[in-house]
């Protein structure tokens, strides 16, 4: 029986994969950056067995680091920094070590390629919100643009029309907050005017002694500068003139009336199934789809994260881990107990290549 070291980049939910790691009796590797590891080396020591710095994340497909991975029996947790700072080509084609996910799948998070996320929730007959171009906007419209030489964040505007779209955009190129081109990518979306929900789910690699998937709970963002505009009165935000950020820096938790919980459960089951069909094996571990409740009762998905969504507060916030804990008659304190439960089953049935690829 092989039971393996869990592996993780030391950013986005490298505390949480660790915390969940360590207290289901597994080993645990992370990979740091130079200049970014105090929090892991030096705060945080006791969370992991080994820890490997390198002078930038995407050295870690080297073959030296590769092969020590490979060594300590590594299963990588994938989150959104590694995706970034490693690039989905080298996850796809030069990155050895088994990850627990569908690595083929980590792609799609991406706007703008063909099979990107958009596609695929429609293929999956998920309702996601109208996407438009600069002259066909005709209501008020999200505009997601990549911030200028930051790969982990975007910049988002407001537009309500094709003339206030390109008189925004071009202040924000003229201020350095984004580039040209990346104006010219940009996703433009119909703003959904409803409250957001984060819906975090666990799909199981072994699906038949689990079952195919658990909802894990709600959260939401909390993000700078928007956060921080809206705890004013209207009247001093209307003295301001900055550009507004949704920039990621929090969650907290929520939740959500029980006559409303099938509406999401009903998108993830037709996730699973388009997932299946369109980048097998399957969906494996966490995953979230971000969306708003309309007045109708309409879940709109407007993002997919087909990762570890990276929302500690789900664990100690979410009902649903109580839930959790009485069908598996054990306690389950963090989403990501669930994906260490499904592990180590698999490795004890000596199953792990049908929970990783």
């Amino acid at each position: 029986m092989i039971v393996p070291t869990i592996g993780m980049i030391g950013s986005h939910s490298a505390e949480e994969i660790a915390v969940a790691a360590k207290s289901n009796g597994l080993k645990t590797v992370i990979i740091c950056q130079e200049g970014r590891e105090k929090l892991y080396a030096r705060y945080n020591k006791h969370l992991y067995d080994y820890i490997i710095t390198l002078n930038s994340f995407g050295d870690m497909i080297q073959k030296e680091v590769q092969e020590r991975l490979l060594d300590l029996e590594t299963l990588w947790i994938p989150n959104r920094s590694f995706s970034v700072y490693v690039g989905y080509d080298n996850i796809e084609r030069k990155f050895e070590v088994p990850i627990y996910g569908n690595r083929m799948l980590l792609r799609v998070e991406e706007r703008g390629p063909a099979r990107d996320q958009y596609w695929l929730l429609k293929e999956s007959g998920i309702r996601i919100p109208r996407i438009m171009k600069p002259d066909e906007i005709d209501c008020l419209a999200i505009v997601k643009v990549q911030q200028k030489d930051r790969p982990l964040e975007r910049a988002f505007f407001y537009a309500e029309s094709s003339d206030d779209y390109w008189e925004q955009g071009n202040t924000l190129v003229k201020d350095g907050v984004i580039t040209q081109k990346g104006l010219e990518n940009a996703t433009i979306e119909e703003f959904v005017i409803a409250p957001r929900f984060n819906a975090n789910f666990q799909a199981y690699g072994l699906d038949d002694v689990f079952g195919a998937l658990d909802l894990v709970g709600f959260d939401d963002r909390i993000q700078t500068n928007l956060s921080g505009l809206l705890n004013l009165p209207a009247r001093e935000q209307m003295k301001l003139n900055i550009h507004v950020l949704n920039e990621e820096v929090g969650h907290k938790g929520v939740t959500m009336r029980e006559s409303k919980k099938p509406l999401v459960y009903e998108a993830a089951e037709k996730l699973l199934i388009g997932v299946k069909k369109h980048f097998p094996p399957k969906m494996i571990g966490l995953f979230s789809l971000q969306g708003a409740l309309t007045e109708d009762s309409e879940f709109i998905v407007f993002d997919l994260s087909p990762r570890v969504p990276g929302a500690p507060c789900v664990g100690p916030t979410s009902p649903e881990m109580r839930r959790l804990s009485l069908k598996f008659n054990r306690k389950i304190r963090s989403p990501l107990d669930l994906c260490m439960m499904d592990i180590l089953q698999a490795s004890e049935e000596d199953r792990l290549d049908e929970i990783s690829t």
